[in-house]
């Protein structure tokens, strides 16, 4: 049998996606809507407070096109608290005007394919830690996919051995470091957490950075050969006034 990645894993992460009934949400009176606008506030004020302390983080982004309306990411030291989050979420009267369209269950990952061997525990590294418990970025845009390697005839990434897989990744990780300070990557690992094997979710300042990385990925023998990709979800921040000025009618 071949020999499997060793994997470290961080924080658990929660793609949470919603569409809008805004037919619904229309019908209910103005202080009706502020109030649960409201509650949905102290609900994401919540969630800051874990940013501010270091002890988990999130993003909260509108989504472009008809697969959603908005995207909550929640990233929690363990799958119960993302359980609890998701079900306070879904008490709260806004979610009674909102519809489940996607969700995505994962744990942020680095494998040892590009890693090198080193007696040090990796969770004591400044650098691996911050890698593993990342800080979400407010940048402009998002994007988010999951993906698989392929299991099919002779393209089937997990028949190639170690050294060929750790080849392979390190001429992959050389397009992505060529957009450093362009492009922040989050890698999360959904092997039996989810239907696809990882999810990658991109911040920029450009959204064209997301079309040129993912563009020339495509060349890298990674991804031509062996990627499977699901759909893609983009979006654009929610911050400051535009957390209430999203909702209004």
């Amino acid at each position: 049998m071949n020999e499997a990645a060793i994997t470290l894993d961080g924080w658990y992460a929660l793609h949470d996606l919603r569409a809008m009934d805004w037919t619904s949400w229309k019908m209910v009176s103005n202080e009706e809507r502020q109030a649960a606008v409201d509650e949905f506030h102290v609900y994401l004020e919540k969630l800051q407070k874990a940013d501010d302390e270091k002890t988990g983080s999130h993003a909260f982004y509108t989504i472009v096109g008809q697969k959603a309306d908005f995207m909550l990411m929640i990233m929690r030291p363990t799958m119960d608290e993302l359980q609890e989050l998701e079900a306070e979420f879904n008490k709260l009267a806004i979610a009674d005007f909102t519809i489940p369209s996607y969700s995505y269950v994962s744990v942020v990952e680095l494998s040892n394919y590009l890693a090198g061997e080193s007696t040090e525990d990796p969770y004591q590294n400044p650098y691996i830690r911050g890698r593993l418990y990342p800080e979400l970025p407010r940048q402009q845009y998002i994007c988010f996919y999951p993906m698989n390697k392929k299991r099919d005839g002779e393209d089937n990434w997990f028949m190639l051995d170690m050294d060929k897989r750790k080849e392979l990744m390190r001429a992959h990780g050389l397009i992505g470091r060529g957009y450093a300070g362009k492009v922040k990557q989050i890698i999360t690992g959904s092997v039996g957490f989810d239907d696809f094997e990882w999810g990658v979710t991109l911040f920029s300042e450009d959204i064209l950075q997301f079309k040129k990385l993912i563009y020339e990925m495509r060349f890298d023998e990674v991804s031509a050969r062996y990627a499977e990709f699901g759909s893609f979800f983009v979006g654009t921040l929610l911050d400051g006034d535009k957390k209430t000025t999203f909702f209004n009618i």
